[in-house]
């Protein structure tokens, strides 16, 4: 019997935080980078062993996420310009509780722009298009995406029917979680979970 294939959903890890660079520029911190260069060690043991083809945000931070990881699994790291995360750059960087408030009103309000954030609506609908542009170019097999929480949470609403709600949100902890997809039908098989229980899988 064929094994069904998924889409992995990434979000990088921990980030080295710089008030005095543009957010997209940041890039992984050594806690973060740890993480990746740990599941890149172990991943022919890992879930992802049967990942074919890799796709990643245009930002630093996911781009040094999935390199590694596609070294690893020997395949190609295609950029997607617009899998961007939600357009923050209104305000730039905001500090914890700042942007803690900003990201409850995006999410709590999705067809609003807070403060000249892109919309939560229009970032859904702009993560979903990159998703079908990545599996309509993709090959056979597995499917890794690398990119951020919000917009993944984003198109875990989506694709569960859900409506948009920051319940769904990865939470806290710095990032590196992955949301699995059965390829096929483009379920999701539960909602976020750490990077590290690829290893497990």
């Amino acid at each position: 019997m064929t094994r069904a294939h998924h889409l992995y959903y990434l979000s990088h890890p921990q980030v080295r935080i710089d008030p005095a660079v543009p957010v997209p520029d940041w890039g992984l911190n050594e806690i973060g980078a740890a993480r990746v260069a740990a599941l890149a060690d172990a991943i022919a043991h890992s879930a992802l062993a049967g990942v074919t083809s890799v796709f990643t945000s245009p930002e630093r931070k996911a781009r040094e996420t999935a390199a590694p990881l596609a070294q690893a699994l020997d395949c190609a790291c295609t950029v997607i310009e617009n899998s961007h995360e939600n357009d923050r750059s209104a305000t730039g960087y905001l500090p914890g509780p700042t942007f803690e408030a900003m990201a409850d009103a995006f999410f709590g309000q999705p067809d609003v722009s807070t403060r000249g954030w892109e919309r939560a609506v229009d970032a859904q609908a702009r993560i979903t298009a990159c998703m079908h542009e990545a599996l309509n170019t993709a090959p056979q097999g597995d499917v890794l995406m690398v990119g951020h929480g919000a917009v993944g949470t984003l198109l875990y609403c989506h694709l569960a029917g859900q409506k948009i709600s920051r319940r769904h949100d990865q939470g806290p902890g710095g990032g590196g979680n992955v949301i699995r997809f059965d390829r096929k039908t483009l379920i999701p098989e539960g909602g976020w979970a750490a990077m590290e229980s690829l290893l497990h899988a």
